[in-house]
């Protein structure tokens, strides 16, 4: 490589590490103060960068935010990718899939599930679609294959029921077991809430429910 296409690359990599720093200080900030509440100073304060550094990378708040929620969907389909990726029937998978949900919310304070909460609330209430939100619901969607694909695995395998919809199966294991562990994850961390069943547990009835209804029996 020659002189200048070596500093071109190395001044690429740079802008690259400071754009991933920035969310990283974006997400802290998000977390303890909320998304409403945060403010562009705040963020370039956590990044210890100039209030004019950031809206170079990001001009608009909104562009954050949506940066933000999809790194954190990055993370989930890579783990939904692995474990489709791994070895076992797609039940087994399934229930994999299911633990790392429980997983998250037995997690204390958990800050994904927060977060989240926060931004499926400000989109909704956004008077205008967030700007990018595409490269959001492209990543929900490639998640959303990741479960697809395993359900279809598991009617050629014999694990899952064959006469099952893929799509309304997939969309409603995704709403019922997301959003439920979601909302036991923010209840578990409100100390006035209390409840005679732990919210794992509470989880852990629901999946065996899910897996012994999608279960094929011979």
């Amino acid at each position: 490589m020659d002189p200048k296409s070596r500093y071109q690359q190395e001044r690429n990599d740079g802008k690259e590490q400071r754009a991933i720093a920035i969310v990283d200080a974006a997400t802290a900030v998000f977390i303890k103060k909320g998304i409403e509440k945060a403010t562009m100073q705040d963020i370039a304060k956590e990044a210890n960068i100039g209030i004019a550094t950031l809206f170079r990378y990001f001009p608009k708040k909104e562009k954050l935010v949506v940066a933000v929620a999809a790194k954190r969907t990055e993370n989930t389909y890579e783990t939904f990718r692995d474990i489709s990726a791994d070895s076992g029937t797609a039940l087994e998978k399934l229930e994999r899939l299911m633990d790392h949900f429980i997983a998250d919310v037995e997690r204390p304070d958990n800050p994904n599930i927060k977060f989240m909460e926060d931004f499926e609330s400000y989109a909704a209430h956004s008077p205008e679609p967030l700007e990018d939100f595409e490269s959001f619901n492209e990543l929900y969607r490639a998640t959303s294959r990741e479960y697809s694909k395993i359900i279809r695995e598991g009617q050629l395998d014999g694990s899952i029921r064959s006469d099952l919809s893929v799509s309304e199966t997939l969309t409603t294991v995704i709403n019922v077991f997301g959003i439920f562990s979601r909302k036991l994850s923010l209840q578990h961390n409100i100390l006035s809430f209390v409840s005679d069943l732990d919210a794992g547990r509470q989880l852990e009835i629901l999946k065996r429910m899910i897996l012994d209804y999608l279960r094929n029996r011979p």
